[in-house]
């Protein structure tokens, strides 16, 4: 039987995964996908999870990234964007399609003049927290002095 060569980085849905990690933790570095997601993925694959992701196969490899493209067989909720305001599909969205969906959203929020999309122009919490202490960050706080001043 020959050696098999272990690859230190997987490339896989355009993301680079280290290949020292078992392939269901390694596919959680990529944009979009959970754990939960990732067994999900590797199960229909046909990939073992507890498998080092630097000794797959290119054929599983190619079964993965199949997988990750058709996202047919996965129950719908599991799925990140459900009901596309656009289309009215069930779909899952990773790298940067998730990315460029979410600044889309924004921005529409933004231009209908929702409360949502004003609070997020306003870089203030959206989801009702408290505006009194919690959210301030990067924010200067409390009392600033001059260097030298009276104390």
């Amino acid at each position: 039987m020959a050696e098999k060569e272990f690859k230190h980085l997987v490339r896989v849905a355009n993301t680079d995964i280290k290949g020292e990690e078992p392939v269901f933790k390694a596919m959680t570095k990529i944009k979009g996908i959970s754990f939960m997601m990732a067994k999900a993925i590797c199960k229909l694959a046909g990939v073992d999870l507890q498998k080092k992701a630097g000794v797959m196969e290119d054929s599983e490899v190619e079964k993965l990234n199949k997988e990750m493209e058709s996202m047919e067989n996965v129950p719908n909720h599991m799925l990140n964007r459900r009901k596309d305001y656009e289309t009215g599909e069930d779909k899952h969205l990773i790298t940067t399609d998730l990315r460029f969906e979410q600044d889309n959203d924004l921005k529409r929020l933004k231009k209908i003049k929702s409360y949502k999309g004003l609070r997020h122009a306003w870089k203030l919490p959206v989801r009702g927290q408290r505006t009194k202490a919690h959210f301030r960050k990067g924010k200067t706080l409390g009392v600033s002095r001059k260097p030298g001043g009276k104390k």
